[in-house]
């Protein structure tokens, strides 16, 4: 009896009980319009500053999903560099380059055709180095022979949670996932299509590793498809960081079923409703720091001073516990006292910074927001 769900005769003809989630497709559409409203309202959907900050927690939050760690200063500098923002000091991390040209493309070229090649680019650029922690992997090619199975617990007692196909159909399965999602779906919602193909790529894990990162990578392709924003105001992959016991029970239970994959889409629209819910402390400082950079776009700064400001926004309005000193200026931008000093006085000749009030005989400063 056939126990996984590539295993059923009728694969990959996935249904679902469209009646039953027509209210909570319904939400999603109301929470995406919403938010989408608030964002071209505020005039700032070409904002280079707040594109950034929302890949910076996409690619380390993804990353975090499948147990790797990448420092979010190193992925803030490959953000800066790949989408041409002040990187002066900022350290260059290969890992961190390659999510973040995968996130990039897959986001802003959502039009592009789906292609093998591209998602063997995507692959390799994962993988630069050829290893996945210690183990040398397969990288930009489909997996092969060993059994891609997911388990737990110890080894003698393993339980397996499931087992994608064999890498003989690996090739096929991608084919035809690939031809799907090229054609054209006028009938199928777009967020309906994003929850399908994360699922159905995730289903058949074509590849060695990094197959979770891909997939949410392909749904955040889906979504900008769908919204036509070439960029995300939320990161459903930090909402599944906090939902990741649920995501993988949802997975599981529609992975090892007749092809009913209800359970799947309704967690996915819930996912999708409460990242855009929790959206809002992140997207505020975006915000603001959109606005920041319009204001004093123009500014004659050095790329240190830019990168002091741009560490004082991501404090939220700049206020950092106890204000920005000299000393604190001379840390960040790693300059002398002497320039410092100096450039910090021009930030105040500027308008940029004001003095804080208080604080006895230490001065502080912090950034100056009205009008901004």
């Amino acid at each position: 009896m056939p126990h996984y769900i590539w295993q059923q005769k009728n694969w990959p003809a996935f249904r679902w009980d469209a009646q039953a989630l027509l209210t909570a497709v319904g939400k999603c559409r109301i929470q995406q319009g919403r938010l989408l409203g608030i964002v071209s309202s505020l005039g700032i959907t070409q904002s280079k500053e707040a594109q950034a900050e929302l890949v910076v927690e996409e690619a380390v939050t993804t990353s975090a999903i499948e147990g790797e760690n990448l420092s979010p200063i190193s992925v803030r500098s490959s953000v800066a560099r790949q989408l041409g923002l002040p990187t002066a000091g900022m350290p260059i991390d290969r890992s961190a380059e390659g999510l973040v040209s995968v996130l990039l493309d897959a986001a802003g070229n959502f039009d592009a055709p789906l292609a093998a090649d591209r998602l063997h680019s995507w692959h390799a650029a994962l993988f630069p180095t050829g290893y996945s922690g210690l183990h040398k992997i397969r990288v930009g090619r489909w997996r092969g022979d060993a059994p891609m199975r997911i388990v737990s617990g110890p080894i003698g007692r393993e339980h397996v949670h499931y087992e994608a196909p064999p890498a003989q159909q690996v090739s096929g399965e991608m084919k035809r996932f690939i031809a799907w999602w090229n054609e054209d779906r006028k009938n199928m919602d777009g967020i309906i299509f994003a929850a399908v193909a994360h699922f159905w790529f995730v289903v058949i894990h074509p590849y060695e590793d990094g197959n979770g990162r891909i997939a949410r990578a392909l749904t955040d392709m889906a979504i900008a498809r769908d919204d036509r924003q070439p960029f995300r105001y939320y990161s459903l992959s930090s909402q599944i960081m906090k939902d990741r016991k649920e995501y993988y029970a949802a997975l599981e239970l529609c992975s090892t079923g007749n092809g009913d994959i209800t359970p799947w889409l309704a967690w996915f629209f819930g996912c999708f409703e409460r990242a855009i819910d929790n959206s809002e402390e992140k997207l505020a400082i975006v915000l603001d720091k959109a606005r920041f950079w319009q204001k004093h776009a123009h500014e004659p700064l050095s790329e240190r001073q830019r990168k002091v400001i741009n560490r004082l926004l991501d404090s939220g309005r700049g206020r950092f516990e106890g204000g920005l000193t000299t000393r604190k200026y001379v840390a960040l931008a790693g300059v002398s006292r002497a320039t410092a000093f100096r450039e910090i006085e021009q930030l105040l000749d500027l308008g940029i910074l004001v003095r804080r009030s208080g604080g006895g005989r230490s001065v502080s400063y912090e950034l100056k927001w009205e009008d901004a």
